[in-house]
């Protein structure tokens, strides 16, 4: 397996990539029709456009089956918070999960992060995601927690923050 910065031809294998994860991992935390109205010909669209715009998309992939899953970061989109960095998303096809794709994700991400000069990161998680137990396991604190309202339903959230090393002390 390795990582690598997301290409433009990439866009439809990260629109899999996004579609399979949410409808397996938001069943039942999010509505029905929001998972089953997703449609990979849209998210590709969108996440061609990331690409393009040079958003710091990362790819994991292997040989026998291409990218089993992606992660992408940038400054942090919550101004009040005390994080100059945000992971964004974190997605690892449910196959690949638990075998180190989403760790060599997150790690690549941090790096990307620290290299830049940020002292701290967060990453939002809805609180019933299982993957909440995922960002535990790497460190995270406990940082915040929020309530949105989206599509109709209440969606409950945690922030979980690292420090980063600061690239001229490592």
């Amino acid at each position: 397996m390795k990582v690598r910065l997301a290409r433009p031809e990439d866009a439809e294998a990260l629109a899999h990539v996004h579609v399979e994860t949410w409808r397996d991992t938001y069943a039942g935390i999010l509505p029905d029709r929001v998972l089953l109205g997703m449609s990979k010909r849209r998210e590709q669209g969108g996440w061609s456009g990331a690409v393009l715009r040079g958003e710091r998309i990362y790819v994991s992939e292997t040989e026998d089956r291409g990218i089993t899953g992606f992660g992408s970061c940038g400054t942090n989109r919550i101004r009040n918070m005390p994080c100059g960095a945000e992971v964004y998303t974190l997605y690892v096809l449910p196959d690949h999960q638990g075998r180190g794709h989403g760790k060599a994700l997150f790690l690549r991400m941090l790096g990307e992060l620290s290299a830049r000069h940020y002292e701290s990161v967060l990453v939002w998680v809805l609180r019933d995601n299982p993957a909440r137990f995922f960002y535990e396991a790497q460190g995270g604190e406990r940082l915040a927690e929020r309530e949105e309202h989206l599509w109709g339903a209440s969606v409950p959230q945690v922030a979980y923050r690292w420090s980063l090393p600061r690239p001229d002390r490592v």
